[in-house]
């Protein structure tokens, strides 16, 4: 058994627990999820009998640290193996104020084929489990060495689109925000899409109120298909209905990403219809000035019209953040995450 699959719950009624007292679920969780301890030999309040039964029959990581790169902005990207060879990729950020942000992946690669977007090149290859997902958190927070009583923010933006691996996704977030196991509100947690409607659905629905997330990226129909295409199969009109029904809390709001391409979508006219299309919605947007890779097709746009951009809507009260990437040196900043490790994985 893998116990980072399972919810406290589900590890109570584990066949593989059903001879042993209650509490030691408890002690287990505790090391893994609280002191970052994942050798069964080290959980010295357990028995030795019951450790080797552990290392016999049981695991706890699915992934492994193959490769780490730090950015002079402090921004460090991990690349983990998994258990078949396959390759991810993690990055761990330092914010403001002592604030700590875990980018975690939830695909080998992805299926959406975002035309500015580096993760897009390698295909799709498939999803992570619950458990793999649940690893890179624990790792990322035994490679930041945090105190144990310390609260990090966790967003679904490394490789893949979180609602194309729905079900396992909705699991590793019951795993992470289980009181008896991580404990981390939900309003740490958020799950980013280029807007797939039927996971959106399913996320409305889901008991445990995560935070959102959307890969916007144009401002009509017809622009949106030509970077997105999964905008054909989600249209944008349906994708902002769906939006209007999404429930949040009197002080949560949609974040909208919105990367900037010289030249394609960072006009003023664009930025109008922006404000259009997104009236009526509880939001905040992130304006994020393309991140340039070879091949891409694309450019960063100047300053002046990224500025030029953002005043159109702060000047309709809208709160328009221009986002900084953070680790770009190393290939760590938004849209650029792709293993290097990317020719084992296609198997080339």
């Amino acid at each position: 058994m893998t116990i980072t699959d399972y919810t406290f719950e589900e590890l109570q009624n584990h066949s593989f627990f059903k001879n042993e007292k209650p509490y030691r679920i408890k002690q287990i969780a505790q090391w893994i999820y609280t002191k970052g301890v994942f050798d069964f030999e080290k959980m010295t309040n357990l028995s030795k009998e019951f450790r080797n039964k552990l290392k016999e029959n049981a695991k706890i990581l699915t992934i492994e640290k193959t490769q780490s790169v730090s950015s002079k902005d402090g921004t460090t990207k991990f690349v983990f193996k998994l258990k078949d060879g396959l390759f991810v990729e993690s990055v761990l950020i330092p914010m403001n104020e002592g604030k700590i942000t875990f980018c975690i992946s939830s695909q080998v690669g992805c299926a959406m084929g975002c035309r500015f977007c580096k993760t897009a090149t390698m295909g799709f290859i498939r999803n992570l489990t619950p458990s793999e997902i649940v690893s890179q958190v624990l790792l990322l927070k035994s490679y930041a060495n945090l105190p144990e009583k310390k609260k990090f923010n966790i967003v679904f933006m490394g490789m893949g689109e979180p609602l194309h691996n729905t079900e396992n996704i909705l699991k590793a977030i019951e795993i992470l925000t289980d009181k008896n196991l991580m404990d981390l509100s939900p309003r740490r947690i958020t799950v980013s899409t280029s807007g797939l409607i039927e996971g959106l659905k399913k996320l409305a629905e889901f008991p445990v109120k995560v935070r959102l997330a959307v890969s916007l990226n144009a401002s009509n129909q017809k622009q949106r298909e030509r970077i997105m295409p999964i905008t054909k199969s989600n249209p944008l009109n349906k994708l902002i209905e769906e939006l209007k029904k999404f429930p949040l809390s009197n002080r949560d709001r949609i974040t909208f990403e919105y990367v900037l391409l010289k030249d394609f979508n960072d006009s003023e006219e664009d930025a109008l219809r922006v404000y259009d299309l997104l009236n009526g919605l509880k939001y905040k947007i992130n304006l994020i000035p393309f991140n340039p890779y070879p091949g891409s097709g694309f450019e960063k746009p100047e300053e002046k019209r990224v500025l030029r951009f953002q005043k159109i809507l702060t000047d309709r009260n809208v709160n328009a953040i221009i986002r900084k990437s953070k680790g770009e040196d190393i290939s760590a900043a938004c849209g650029m995450l792709a293993s290097r490790k990317e020719k084992e994985n296609v198997g080339e």
